[in-house]
């Protein structure tokens, strides 16, 4: 299978200081992985540095997308190579999201307005983005103009937080559906609630201190989580207890 995404020894600073420490990741087409650690771990960082965003300084190191180093470009640039990111917390924008919506189909796709009821965002066409919006509101309408880029790869940050279950059914059958459509996804969550509503995830990643310091397969990896905390992958000889256990348990079991 082709490695559509990589990231090489990365060390980023945000406002001087550092936040990523040597980190590597592999993620390859049609491929779903989920990131999980603690607060302040370097999760967003991780991804707004993927997207390019300015104020997030790579110190050392490369990210790389079918093979071409786009360390340098800037997030246009790797938008136009299919990279999209859906935030967390998202700016609030004075243009009518009706209007962006528009654009979007325009340069996209002309039927993707289909969505726009299995959303349940219509009634927010005439408001402005995200003034106003609901937490699950701000959700939905993320995961709509990432699936409207139809994207290479998708950077989801959190979206499960904050919402309630009828929200998190609907955004895990858009993920479904950018993976159906090709796209690859990196996907942060802290609890791991979305993931019993997307239909396959390869691989999971926790990630400590700026370092990927464990990679497993996901229900194992987050019943570790869920059971012991993040506090349990901090050190070599915690880690060693976490191959230890997971080797000794029955594959998928929740």
């Amino acid at each position: 299978m082709v490695t559509l995404l990589r990231v090489e020894r990365l060390r980023v600073s945000v406002g001087g200081r550092e936040v990523l420490r040597g980190l590597d990741l592999m993620i390859r087409n049609q491929e779903v992985h989920v990131l999980f650690g603690p607060n302040g771990s370097g999760k967003s960082t991780l991804l707004a540095t993927i997207m390019g965003l300015p104020r997030y300084k790579v110190k050392e190191g490369r990210v790389l997308l079918l093979g071409r180093d786009i360390t340098k470009l800037k997030p246009f640039e790797r938008a136009k190579l299919g990279i999209a990111m859906a935030f967390q917390n998202p700016p609030r924008v004075n243009v009518k999201l009706g209007y962006i919506l528009e654009r979007l189909v325009k340069k996209y796709d002309d039927g993707i307005l289909n969505e726009l009821n299995a959303l349940g965002i219509a009634h927010l066409l005439k408001r402005n983005l995200h003034h106003g919006f609901s937490g699950g509101e701000i959700k939905r309408v993320e995961i709509l103009l990432t699936l409207l880029q139809r994207p290479r790869v998708a950077l989801l940050d959190e979206p499960d937080s904050g919402v309630d279950v009828d929200s998190l059914n609907i955004i895990g059958k858009v993920i479904n559906k950018l993976v159906d459509e090709g796209a690859s996804i990196l996907l942060v969550t802290h609890m791991g609630h979305i993931l019993r509503y997307i239909e396959h995830v390869d691989l999971a990643h926790v990630l400590i201190d700026g370092r990927i310091v464990y990679t497993g397969e996901p229900k194992e990896v987050l019943n570790i989580v869920l059971k012991k905390g993040y506090s349990f992958f901090k050190d070599a000889s915690r880690r060693r207890e976490v191959y230890a256990e997971i080797e000794g348990s029955p594959k998928g079991k929740s």
